[in-house]
């Protein structure tokens, strides 16, 4: 029997694993100190505080819908290596893969990071409900005020994990918050003219943005299900009175049911990304467009 070609399977197994831990290892080459995050965000906010001085495990890759997360065999070796997960808090996959996420290491630090914030609940919103999980809305980073309260246990841990850093970590903290109050204040200008004004957005992504800047965000999807038709009618009603014509969408969610209200009061749809990791040129971003759309 010839066995060459059960050889070259096995030969070529052995170079795609190699390669595969190949790749690993140039990720990580300086054996720097692993830290699992859940969103790109965060790492921006690891970033600006440590420089490069740790390997950041992202969980939800860019592109990826929360909503669908899934946990790759590949993760689990960076979460096996993880010193801390740093979770956002509140995000749907967080509570639904958090048994697997730490069984990967039973050694890894799990810091909610919203501990302590003043976080809105579904009995807090008086139109739509924007619960992803435990009835609590989990998009807290886009809040520059809660970020800055983040930032600070961010700063903290990562102080202990490198205490010969501490000073350094401090000095980066103190300069972010400095970009962030200017960042406040920028956007808090840009908005002045449109205290109370109406947002309509599929799913309630600026509830502690709208809190921070004075507006009324009007969720089509409620509690992250399909918006029934008593809600639609309700929102598309609401818009053609306050002649709103466009409704905001995350990039990666489906944009059928939004389309069918934009058609309703003959307007458009315009995506927003929630989870960039160019974090204050976003959220400047969004701020722009939503101003625009209000004029």
């Amino acid at each position: 029997m010839n066995n060459t070609p059960i050889k070259v399977i096995v030969v070529s197994i052995s170079i795609l694993l190699f390669s595969c831990k190949n790749q690993r290892m140039q990720n990580n080459s300086s054996n720097k100190q692993v830290i699992t995050v859940s969103i790109l965000p965060q790492k921006t906010f690891i970033e600006k505080i440590a420089g490069d001085d740790f390997y950041v495990n992202i969980l939800l890759p860019p592109g990826a819908s929360p909503a669908s997360f899934t946990l790759l065999p590949s993760q689990l070796k960076d979460i096996s290596m993880s010193k801390i997960w740093m979770r956002v808090g509140y995000i749907g996959f967080e509570f639904s893969w958090r048994d697997k996420i730490e069984q990967a290491n039973s050694n890894m630090k799990v810091l909610d990071l919203s501990e302590g914030l003043d976080l809105i609940s579904t009995e807090n919103i008086s139109q739509g409900d924007s619960k992803s999980a435990g009835g609590i809305n989990p998009h807290i980073w886009l809040s520059p005020k809660m970020v800055k309260q983040m930032s600070r246990r961010i700063t903290d841990e990562l102080s202990i994990l490198k205490p010969e850093k501490k000073g350094e970590y401090e000095a980066n903290y103190e300069k972010f918050c400095q970009e962030i109050d200017a960042l406040d204040a920028e956007i808090i200008n840009m908005l002045e003219l449109y205290q109370g004004k109406t947002v309509i957005i599929f799913h309630p992504i600026l509830t502690y943005y709208a809190r921070d800047y004075g507006l009324v965000q009007e969720p089509l999807e409620p509690g992250g299900k399909e918006p029934t038709p008593q809600r639609m009618t309700e929102v598309i009603n609401m818009a053609k009175a306050g002649n709103i014509r466009v409704i905001y969408i995350q990039s990666e969610i489906d944009r059928e049911q939004a389309g069918i209200f934009a058609e309703e009061v003959n307007g458009k749809i315009i995506e927003i990304n929630p989870l960039s990791p160019e974090w204050s040129d976003n959220l400047k971003e969004i701020t722009r467009i939503i101003t625009e759309n209000f004029n």
